[in-house]
């Protein structure tokens, strides 16, 4: 019998619907993980166990005795109260960014055609993983000209009227001294096998050997995607500024970077 294979190979243009779906769930998932920890954060607890209790105290609902074992469910509804509202608080704060990342990736240069963006240098390249013709996860290294472009497709004009600008317009021949990683998602069953580094291995390998231009490639990270933020970290990307604070609780975005000079280092260690 033999053994299911794992796969790295190139875009398709058939991948298209699987792609530009799980780019805008890969964005929304930042969300979820927010919500999450914000509600888990000893702040957040604090707050709900002492409005609670508040409540509790005001209505006299504390467990009486002459209700025997019954009584001690008395408080439960004052916590599910507090307990709702303030849920929906934390997602009310956390969701517009969320919303507004999705929105803009989606319209991006490089998702209007994404085999012809990805191909205009030797060293871009948009990869999928497969395992057994199953879908793992992607990553998508640019580094034409554009790569440090945060255009859209869709802007606002000055009356509020949505504009599309030219695509030929916003896009140029050629390989840039700095590459961007634009897109890069592991599904979550495969996280703990290193997926994510098998990937991002390929992609540097790629990007810095295709050609001699390419100096160091550089891409946007968070907490709230823990396994991006190690593998970078693991293949010696370094912080090379802070890009503001998303969140209620006002999570880091950083930009990282990782050069040449240092990449060839841990290849010739073997520790890539």
């Amino acid at each position: 019998m033999v053994e299911p294979q794992a796969r790295i190979r190139p875009y398709h243009p058939d991948d298209e619907k699987l792609v530009k779906f799980t780019i805008g769930k890969a964005a929304m998932e930042g969300l979820a993980v927010a919500n999450r920890r914000a509600a888990m954060h000893p702040l957040t607890v604090s707050i709900w166990i002492a409005l609670s209790c508040i409540m509790v105290e005001l209505l006299g609902w504390w467990p009486k005795p002459e209700f025997g074992q019954l009584g001690f469910l008395s408080p439960l509804p004052a916590f599910g109260c507090w307990g709702v509202p303030i849920l929906f608080a934390i997602d009310w704060i956390n969701r517009p960014y969320f919303e507004e990342l999705v929105t803009d990736v989606l319209h991006r240069p490089d998702l209007a055609d994404i085999e012809k963006y990805y191909t205009r240098s030797r060293s871009s390249g948009f990869f999928i993983l497969e395992h057994d013709n199953n879908f793992i996860g992607f990553i998508a290294v640019d580094a034409s000209k554009d790569s440090q472009s945060v255009h859209s497709l869709i802007k606002k004009g000055e009356e509020g009227k949505v504009v599309q600008p030219n695509l030929k317009d916003l896009l140029s021949d050629g390989t840039s001294s700095m590459a961007t990683i634009r897109h890069f998602y592991v599904e979550e069953p495969y996280r703990k096998a290193g997926a994510q580094d098998d990937l991002l291995r390929f992609a540097l390998r790629h990007s810095f050997t295709s050609t001699d231009d390419v100096r160091s490639i550089q891409t946007t990270t968070s907490p709230l995607l823990g396994y991006v933020q190690r593998s970078v970290r693991d293949f010696g990307f370094r912080v090379e500024r802070t890009d503001g604070e998303i969140g209620v609780y006002r999570w880091t975005l950083e930009t990282v970077n990782l050069d040449k000079v240092r990449w060839d280092e841990k290849e010739k260690k073997g520790l890539s």
